[in-house]
């Protein structure tokens, strides 16, 4: 089946297979949120992005072959309302910004900063810090052979738009790093995994950004 990223709580994960990777988008809890289960085809080796909610479904995700790592995006507890249970039966280690860890319910083992990278097997994940919806945000990178970019916003980018904000300067900051380190960066093909409902891609987002400025959300 074609990869569509269109999911419902309570329903299946929807799985992307690609070269090296297997990427598996599953929507849990009262919020709808999105948790993502990447894997290396090579190696096995698992992360999840955001354990979000639901941890029964998240480890029957997860499977019989172990979590390397947990990461969150950012510090909202909608994000991580099934983290310590996650980490807590699969040992794995844990990954967050350092300005939004003192908010999660387990300490952070792997704090990261813009620019640094995080394994999943033999690929890697490239950190960028999104300042704005919440100090710490982050977005995920990774770059397939093939030459396509997929990248994994939390709450900073969405269909129509950038993650809610609670002042000018915070969302001047998020509209800021948006425009300057994923559109300035990223080609048109870039393809969206936002912490919350359907995926798009930076070419379908890329014209409305002056429009986004102007109404200031």
């Amino acid at each position: 089946m074609t990869y569509s990223g269109d999911t419902r709580v309570g329903g299946p994960a929807d799985t992307r297979d690609l070269s090296e990777l297997t990427i598996s988008k599953l929507a849990v809890g009262p919020m709808d949120n999105n948790a993502y289960l990447l894997r290396c085809k090579r190696s096995g080796e698992a992360v999840l992005i955001d354990a979000a909610n639901e941890a029964d479904r998240l480890l029957e995700l997860i499977g019989g072959t172990g979590l390397a790592r947990a990461i969150t995006t950012h510090r909202h507890q909608d994000h991580w309302q099934a983290l310590a249970e996650v980490v807590g039966v699969t040992g794995a280690r844990t990954v967050a910004h350092p300005d939004d860890s003192s908010e999660l319910p387990v300490s952070v083992d792997d704090p990261v900063e813009h620019g640094e990278r995080v394994p999943v097997g033999e690929s890697e994940l490239g950190v960028i810090h999104l300042r704005g919806h919440t100090p710490g945000s982050i977005a995920l990178r990774y770059d397939g052979p093939d030459g396509r970019t997929h990248l994994f916003t939390g709450d900073s980018l969405f269909p129509g738009g950038v993650g809610k904000t609670f002042s000018t300067e915070a969302f001047t900051s998020l509209i800021d790093d948006v425009e300057g380190r994923v559109f300035a960066e990223l080609g048109d093909d870039t393809w969206v995994y936002p912490g919350h409902g359907k995926d798009t891609t930076l070419g379908a987002e890329r014209p409305h950004l002056a429009e986004w400025r102007a109404r200031g959300w």
